[in-house]
């Protein structure tokens, strides 16, 4: 099974001063070829990159908006044939520009495994249970403040390839637009107090530990809903002198 794609961004988790102390040096987003995680050995680039100017296309479409995104398509919870199976939980958080600006209208997608640590997928083969009431996908734009909010079930730990006796830790996908895919922003949210994640390498790619930890969601006890669901907060921040690191990685 290779579901992940691995990480190229960042997000903040709440409370926390995005880039705050973190020494770009060491590089907030992985290297493209590294050896822990034997997949980009074989997918690295081998030569420099060359950059390529943007065109018309590049800069100016597709553009994101409300066409086509349903009010409830940010409830993964929402099933004809009743509800999924797993723990409920909500994660709200905020898209921001450096200065703490909001990002208005912003398409935010998400995607991930059951809660038995499956996809909903054609090549997952893991020996885990499909929910037929779990498609593992949401999207939702972010409001006037850039605030988004997924109502989901909290995804399970599944075995991969990797190595011997290899895990990946419970996460989330998160994809945000700009205006265009080359703007497209891709990263993971983790969970606090995971004890996979000092075993993942995709996680420890991040070799800047204090980036690494923008990674993992806060547990936030005003977004909690009392008998229903357990709350989380992840902002993610884009652009300027500290942004959340995109797909440009240092030292590859």
């Amino acid at each position: 099974m290779s579901a992940d794609v691995g990480l190229t961004g960042l997000g903040t988790g709440a409370g926390l001063d995005a880039g705050a102390g973190l020494d770009a040096g060491a590089g907030l987003d992985p290297p493209y070829d590294y050896a822990a995680y034997r997949s980009t050995t074989l997918r690295a680039p081998k030569r420099p990159l060359l950059p390529m100017p943007g065109g018309e296309t590049e800069r100016q479409g597709p553009l994101f908006g409300a066409a086509g995104v349903d009010p409830s398509d940010h409830d993964l919870t929402l099933s004809p044939g009743g509800s999924p199976i797993g723990e409920r939980i909500i994660i709200t958080g905020r898209v921001t520009g450096a200065t703490g600006r909001p990002v208005r209208h912003q398409l935010v997608e998400i995607w991930q495994a059951n809660a038995a640590g499956r996809y909903h997928h054609p090549v997952d083969n893991h020996d885990a249970p499909l929910d037929p009431n779990f498609t593992g996908a949401g999207r939702c734009l972010t409001d006037d403040d850039g605030r988004y909010r997924f109502v989901t079930i909290k995804p399970g730990e599944y075995p991969w390839a990797n190595h011997r006796n290899a895990w990946r830790p419970a996460h989330v996908h998160f994809s945000v637009f700009g205006t265009s895919f080359t703007e497209r922003l891709v990263t993971q949210m983790y969970f606090p107090g995971d004890p996979l994640l000092a075993l993942d390498p995709m996680y420890q790619a991040v070799r800047d530990r204090r980036a690494a930890e923008l990674l993992i969601a806060t547990f936030d006890l005003a977004t909690t809903v009392e008998h229903w669901a357990l709350g989380y907060v992840f902002n993610i921040v884009l652009g300027g002198r500290r942004p959340t690191p995109g797909d440009e990685p240092v030292g590859g």
